[in-house]
């Protein structure tokens, strides 16, 4: 019995995944069904002129095994096999060549070594037993029988047809008698291609349906495997979270190298290195609230000057991205900040440089 659970149709990685095994929607009824056809069309196509070359054969046969001797290396059995071949080796090539392209339409090219693999199990009697009497077999059986008693039908029906021409057959020439059994075997082959090709397409549709049934999966089926292929959706969060981790404490490790720290004052942070190699600054860290606070944290104890413009740092926050250099419309407004930097730390060093002077003053010389 089917699964009552599996109701949603199989996803392309189950698909694949089945393929791998070996499952594939094959009708062999279909391949042997289209070979016969091509073989009927062969032998049609070749039997238009079978009548004058099967006379000439036997007649030259005929006068070889008069004159001749019958030996295993001797011309007759040559051309014997010879004419023979010529015949059943068209029949075999298009026998073969349809059943190829008939397997290779239904499937494709499939290599399942998993379905190569040796199972015990199948050489245990007990099984091979119940299989034989098990519901599976009954189906196949009279899967067979069907289009079976349909060929037989075909062939009583066309003896039927033609009863009172085969009672008078006795009163006919040989050509009259081998015309009606010829028209009465093209009318039996044709008709019975016609019911061997529909069963065989009735035979596709039954097996393509039993695979995508076999092939459905649960919602919890689609779920593992949504787990398997894309990850655990926990695992997923917390690689996520050390992903933004890592970049926060790399960027904060950038920000003790900045020029200067532009904030909103409390909301926005915005942290810019630049020096005159640079064609213009780059944004090293950026933050929003706490991160913000730690941000400015960083500037205060590295003694980073940080310069308050709301516009700017909220311009700076929503339009650059960490390791981008500021965009050419800010340029005149960073620029000015970075002159006040400038000039801060200028008038700074001055600062520093005339209070070591006074502390250390340099000593007069002493006249002689």
């Amino acid at each position: 019995m089917a699964d009552e659970s599996k109701t949603e149709q199989a996803t392309p990685r189950q698909r694949k995944r089945a393929r791998e095994r070996g499952q594939v929607t094959r009708s062999r009824e279909l391949s042997g069904a289209l070979a016969m056809t091509a073989v009927a069309g062969i032998v049609w196509f070749m039997g238009r002129n079978a009548v004058p070359r099967w006379t000439h054969f036997f007649r030259t046969t005929l006068d070889l095994a008069s004159s001749q001797s019958i030996e295993p290396n001797g011309p007759l059995l040559f051309w014997t096999t010879l004419e023979a071949l010529r015949w059943v080796i068209p029949m075999l090539l298009a026998a073969l060549a349809t059943a190829l392209f008939a397997g290779l339409a239904q499937g494709g090219f499939v290599f399942a070594p998993e379905a190569l693999s040796p199972k015990f199990d199948r050489l245990s009697p007990a099984n091979r037993l119940q299989q034989m009497v098990s519901l599976t077999a009954v189906s196949t059986i009279m899967k067979s029988l069907l289009p079976f008693s349909g060929i037989l039908w075909i062939g009583y029906a066309s003896i039927r047809s033609h009863w009172g021409d085969i009672l008078l057959s006795s009163n006919r020439d040989p050509h009259g008698v081998t015309g009606l059994l010829s028209t009465m075997l093209f009318e039996i082959t044709w008709k019975s291609g016609l019911i061997l090709l529909g069963w065989a397409g009735v035979d596709y549709l039954l097996l393509w349906r039993k695979s995508e049934s076999d092939l459905k999966m649960s919602k919890q089926d689609i779920k593992d495997e949504l787990k398997e292929s894309d990850g655990n959706p926990q695992s997923k969060a917390r690689i996520r979270r050390l992903q933004r981790h890592n970049r926060r404490k790399q960027m904060l490790k950038a920000a003790e190298t900045a020029t200067v720290v532009i904030t909103n004052p409390t909301h926005y942070a915005v942290a810019l290195r630049y020096e005159v190699s640079m064609p213009a600054p780059i944004v090293v860290a950026k933050g929003l609230d706490n991160l913000a606070a730690k941000i400015k944290q960083i500037a205060w104890d590295r003694d980073i000057p940080v310069m308050e413009n709301r516009p700017l740092a909220q311009a700076l926050y929503k339009g650059t991205e960490v390791g981008d250099p500021i965009p050419s419309a800010l340029y005149h407004a960073v620029a000015e900040i970075l002159v006040m930097v400038y000039k801060a730390q200028a008038e700074i060093r001055n600062r520093e440089a005339r209070r070591k002077a006074s502390m250390n003053p340099v000593p007069q010389a002493r006249p002689l």
